[in-house]
Formats: C-alpha cells, sequence, structure tokens
C-alpha cells in the first residue's frame, strides 16, 4: 500500500538538485543554527517552534519536488538531521510524525531490498506511536491492547487527535506491507481499519479524504471468492477521487489496481490509468506522487493487454 500525499507535510524552503554531500552540508549548517538558537535564548520553547516548522518543511520540499532522483538520494540526510532534532526534543509530537511521515515514504518509494524496508518501517512506526502518545496520554501503549481496546480507545478520539491516529494509521499499513510474510503483521490490518473508519467519522475530508484510500485498498486486498468486496472498495476510492478533487493521481491507480484488475473491467482500468498519465502532475502537495504514480500507470498499461 504506497503512501499517497505526504500526509500532510511542508518545507518552506525548498530541495535543490544537490547530491547528497551537498544535502551533509545543509543538514550541518541547520544543526549549526539550531544550537546557537539555545545557547543565544536559552528557552527550549524556541527550539521546539523551530524544530516542528523546519520539520514542517522537510515534508514539503520531499512532495513538492520534481526529480524522484533528488529525493532519494537526499532523503537520508535529512533522515539522520530528524533523528538529531528528535534526541534533543523528543517528545515534539510534530517532529515525531514528520520523521515517522518522512521515513516511511522513503521506504515505500525508494526502498527495494525488504530488509531495510522492514528496519526502516519498523522505525517509522515507533515513531507514530511516540508521537500518537505525546499528543494524548490515552494513545500511549496502545499497540499492546487487546483488538476490543484498542478499538474502543481510537473510537473515544476526536479531532483534536486525528493528525495523530491518521498518522499511525498510515506508518501502521506500511509497516505491515513490509512485513507481509509475517502473519502477526497481517493480523494487525484491522487496527488499521478501525483507525482509518474513526478518521472517517470525525473528519471525512482530512488529508484530501486519504483514509478512504487505505479503507478502499483493504476492502480489495482479496478478490470477492476469498472474502473481499471488491464494491465497497469502489466506493471509497471514488470518494477519495471525489474529495480530492482529482488532485492526487495516486488515487486512480489505486483503482485501477485494486479493484478494474480484480473483476476484470478492461475498459475502466485503461481509462483511469490513461487520466493520470495525461494529468499534469504538478499539483502543491502531490507533485512527487503523482510523478510516481504516473510512472505506475505506465507500467500498468504496459501490461494491461497481457493480465486482460
Amino acid at each position: 500500500m504506497k503512501h499517497t500525499k505526504l500526509h500532510n507535510k511542508s518545507l518552506r524552503w525548498l530541495i535543490h538538485p544537490i547530491n547528497i554531500f551537498q544535502a551533509g552540508q545543509v543538514v550541518l549548517t541547520v544543526l549549526t543554527f539550531l544550537g546557537l538558537l539555545v545557547l543565544l535564548s536559552g528557552c527550549s520553547a524556541i527550539l521546539s517552534s523551530t524544530t516542528s516548522r523546519l520539520a514542517d518543511n522537510l515534508s514539503y520540499a520531499f512532495e513538492n519536488q520534481t526529480d524522484t532522483a533528488v529525493v532519494e538520494e537526499a532523503t537520508p540526510a535529512y533522515l539522520l538531521m530528524l533523528d538529531a532534532l528528535i534526541k534533543d526534543d523528543p517528545d515534539n509530537a510534530s517532529l515525531l510524525r514528520t520523521a515517522a511521515k518522512l521515513n516511511t515514504a522513503y521506504a515505500d518509494f525508494f526502498v527495494t531490498d525488504i530488509e531495510r524496508s522492514m528496519i526502516i518501517t519498523d522505525k517509522a512506526l515507533n515513531l507514530a506511536l511516540k508521537a500518537a502518545c505525546s499528543d494524548n496520554k490515552k494513545l500511549c501503549n496502545i499497540r499492546k491492547k487487546s483488538f476490543d481496546d484498542f478499538r474502543q480507545v481510537i473510537n473515544g478520539c476526536s479531532k483534536n487527535e486525528i493528525g495523530s491516529i491518521y498518522t499511525l494509521g498510515t506508518v501502521w499499513a506500511s509497516w505491515i506491507q513490509a512485513n507481509q510474510k509475517d502473519w502477526n503483521a497481517v493480523a494487525e490490518l484491522p487496527r488499521v481499519e478501525a483507525i482509518m473508519e474513526q478518521v472517517v467519522r470525525l473528519n471525512p475530508k482530512h488529508e484530501d479524504g486519504g483514509a478512504f484510500l487505505y479503507l478502499g485498498t483493504l476492502a480489495t486486498l482479496h478478490p470477492p471468492a476469498l472474502g473481499g468486496n471488491p464494491e465497497i472498495g469502489r466506493y471509497f476510492f471514488e470518494k477519495a477521487i471525489e474529495i480530492s478533487g482529482g488532485k492526487n493521481l495516486y488515487a486512480k491507480v489505486l483503482y485501477a489496481q485494486r479493484y478494474a484488475r480484480i473483476i476484470f473491467d478492461k475498459e475502466l482500468h485503461d481509462r483511469l490509468l490513461k487520466e493520470v498519465y495525461d494529468a499534469d502532475p504538478n499539483v502543491e502537495g502531490y507533485t512527487l506522487t503523482n510523478i510516481i504514480a504516473q510512472k505506475e500507470a505506465k507500467l500498468l498499461l504496459d501490461t494491461s493487454d497481457d493480465y486482460f
């Protein structure tokens, strides 16, 4: 389950075409600046605010970059920087959420080695759990609760916690994907579903309807004969596309891949993917994801005749 929209992100200073060494220099410069802030101000609140803004801006740069190679090369340096910032501000929920999102997005988009993906997504899940706990103590140790107790806690969350639980759900889904050969990990899918259902109840438009994409994917994991519900999945995918106003091209890729292929609807499959391929990917908040979606759309179109 690929990530759609780095949920929720932001780096107002843009990533430029720099190599990894140059990215490291940027990191050192930022860390030096933050260190000076601490020395000059002596106020932890200033550092916390500054690091939170920086973390948000990192996500913004990631999701609005047009060159996937630049992001792939530069992101490891930014992840190291986030680790350093978290060490000095371990309870900063915004910083923890951003680190969880960026680690997950990096693993989803660029890491092909299974063992590396497992390590990175495990780290991301722990960060997301810490962020949720930092936001609200009732979410602490939530992973250790029985499913019934887990669902009760999640269903008791308000709009104040929607950012934390949505991030937790998306990161958790990627962790399960990375560990899909472990049935104990797969058994945690109902927890992701419970989170996304609560997000929809609280605000169906949160993150441009991103929760619907996860619910749609969960509904179409299996064909009808094996317990899947593609028509429910279709409803969820169409809701996500409607709410995002078509900005999120990955929603149509998932719709084609997870629904049209399962019910063998070649006409719908090819139409959706052609719409993705022909669209302008440069949409604020979705540019990187849209470019990757177009690449996947082409691969699916190229194999359409063979599949159907």
